[in-house]
């Protein structure tokens, strides 16, 4: 295991704070009542985040590294304890709750990604359990992992459905435990944008090794399947056009920007994290593009050798890690390979200066 001057404690959850924001403002209680106690419970649960790094985590089960998931799934029967009830195991068959089986599936398509595209044994890279509840607290908009599990909501029906519908939501948040694990970037500025895209990059490459498809044939959007159908959008992000994902009257229109002429400087969102993530995001997008294919055995390689190599500090900015990118390209696949050419090129398409 990578780590860099001790644990960070992170709590991120797949809808960003600047979207709860809106929602809590809206006129209509059906919107704007979900929005405000799903904003106080991740309140908690990032109180609770932090206290988990100050009085120490419940212990898990000891890992082992395995060419096997170690998956259980629990039901938090519409509250707020956690786990809840433990309703399906490893290796156990289907039941009737399509909800418990998709977060199975989903744990499943992250921890098979990791091993099969990356010889990582789970998101710690040593068999780390997989554990995640379903069916969390009341009409709760959001899906996060707590740096010991995944806690997935079912939505309010009025803007979000069930959070297990998206299998790159449950990779985004599961990638969180890699970053944790491995480079345990900063959650603020652009580190924290780092952090976020990561997530993003991993989590689509979750969906497109599970649907078995190209680069060309993907959709790089994040969080299809996820907007009810009265929102006016096709996802929470797009990594082939930033920007685009939605734009809506109760949700606004999509913040992120897709290069450095447009990168939003905040205090919000701990820096706009999930708003600036659109410019690494972008980039990634523009190198699994253009070197076709399947985006996680050259793209995501790359990606991959960054976050776990050990150089990339816990505060990097863009062009560190670019220029981590480019260093790698060359290290893997040669200097007067594609691979380089389609980093380098990619960085200075959306305004990160390497040099």
């Amino acid at each position: 295991m990578t780590t860099h001057g001790g644990f960070e404690p992170v709590f991120c959850t797949i809808v960003p704070p600047h979207v709860l924001d809106k929602l809590a403002q809206h006129e209509d209680p059906a919107v704007s009542g979900p929005a405000r106690e799903t904003l106080q419970r991740d309140a908690y649960e990032r109180t609770h985040r932090r206290l988990t790094t100050v009085i120490g985590a419940p212990a898990v089960a000891e890992p082992t590294e395995s060419d096997k998931p170690q998956r259980t799934i629990y039901d938090a029967k519409h509250k707020q304890d956690l786990p809840g009830k433990k309703v399906r195991a490893e290796g156990s068959e289907p039941g009737k709750d399509a909800t418990v089986n998709r977060a199975y599936a989903g744990l499943g398509a992250t921890f098979e990604l990791y091993l099969n595209a990356f010889d990582r044994h789970s998101i710690d890279g040593e068999g780390l359990p997989l554990n995640a509840s379903v069916h969390f607290d009341v009409n709760y908009d959001n899906a996060f992992w707590n740096g010991e599990q995944m806690v997935f909501g079912d939505g309010d029906g009025e803007l979000f459905l069930d959070f297990t519908i998206p299998v790159d939501v449950i990779g985004h948040e599961l990638t969180h435990g890699v970053t944790q694990y491995s480079a345990n970037l900063t959650y603020f500025g652009q580190s924290g944008a780092l952090n976020e895209s990561i997530s993003d990059v991993f989590g689509s490459l979750i969906k497109q090794y599970t649907l078995g498809q190209s680069a060309a044939e993907a959709d790089w959007l994040i969080g299809a399947g996820l907007l009810a159908p009265r929102v006016s959008g096709v996802a929470l992000r797009s990594m082939k056009a930033p920007g685009t994902a939605y734009d809506d009257a109760a949700l606004g229109k999509d913040p992120q920007p897709a290069t450095m002429d447009d990168f939003v400087k905040t205090g919000r969102d701990n820096g706009g994290v999930h708003i600036n993530s659109g410019i690494p995001n972008h980039a990634f997008y523009l190198v699994a593009d253009a070197l076709g294919g399947h985006a996680w055995e050259k793209a995501g390689q790359i990606w991959y050798d960054v976050l776990t190599g050990g150089a990339l500090k816990q505060d990097a900015l863009f062009a560190d890690f670019a220029k981590l990118t480019v260093a790698a390209a060359k290290t893997r696949f040669g200097d007067g390979g594609e691979e380089l050419q389609a980093v380098t090129k990619a960085w200075e398409q959306v305004g990160v200066q390497i040099t």
